[in-house]
């Protein structure tokens, strides 16, 4: 499938090929507002070329933890969604800084303490008594309670 460079929509196919994703993802991405189609005349649906970068973000997005709905709240970021400018795709960015920040604080926390019970409660009565005495996390609740806040 060769990909004409001068036409500026994508068959979902190849949006897919070039975005390193299956077509079942492109339709899922859309069916969550995450990227746009028109259908042409032929009652194919078409993807304008930019939708590639949105794909792009998605992908590099997921990869490093954010949902769904945090992607597509970021993408909400974007004035202009027919023709982003620099300066969308900068307020883009700026909107993950807090969000990307927290996520690097935990993964640093969690880099810390690999060794060390996280307050789960699995070894926290017996094995833990320093950092966990009388498993008084559990009264904070279920989960990583030394990790998550």
């Amino acid at each position: 499938m060769s990909v004409n460079s001068e036409n500026p929509y994508l068959s979902v196919g190849e949006l897919a090929k070039r975005g390193g994703v299956t077509v079942s993802a492109i339709h899922f991405y859309e069916s969550k507002g995450l990227l746009r189609s028109h259908r042409n005349s032929a009652n194919q649906r078409r993807f304008h070329r930019q939708e590639l970068r949105l794909l792009s973000y998605i992908k590099v997005a997921q990869t490093i933890g954010l949902s769904l709905s945090e992607i597509k709240e970021a993408f909400s970021a974007i004035e202009n969604k027919d023709s982003p400018k620099p300066s969308d795709w900068r307020k883009l960015g700026k909107s993950w800084d807090k969000l990307l920040t927290e996520k690097l604080r935990l993964i640093e926390k969690m880099k810390t303490q690999l060794g060390f019970c996280i307050g789960c409660g699995c070894l926290s009565l017996k094995d833990c008594p320093l950092r966990n005495p009388d498993d008084y996390l559990a009264k904070e609740g279920a989960g990583p309670r030394l990790l998550l806040p």
